[in-house]
């Protein structure tokens, strides 16, 4: 099997793939996003909203080294 690298505009990319025969497998497709609104300027929007559901909260967490490297029972 041969791989291709396809660089350059849409439209360019497109021209050279048709030339290509065989059939596309994968394509790698990059996409600029809009700037959310809190790498604006004022903006407000919490960065790590959509995280939320994803994290826990633990209160007293102790995160010492001695902590962190000593077994609990059943470890």
């Amino acid at each position: 099997m041969k791989t291709h690298i396809l660089r350059g505009s849409k439209q360019k990319i497109a021209e050279d793939l048709v030339r290509i025969s065989g059939e596309v497998r994968e394509a790698i497709v990059f996409e600029d996003e809009p700037l959310p609104a809190a790498a604006e300027p004022g903006g407000t929007e919490d960065l790590f909203a959509e995280m939320g559901p994803f994290m826990v909260d633990v209160r007293d967490v102790d995160d010492s080294r001695e902590a962190i490297y000593t077994r609990l029972d059943g470890e």
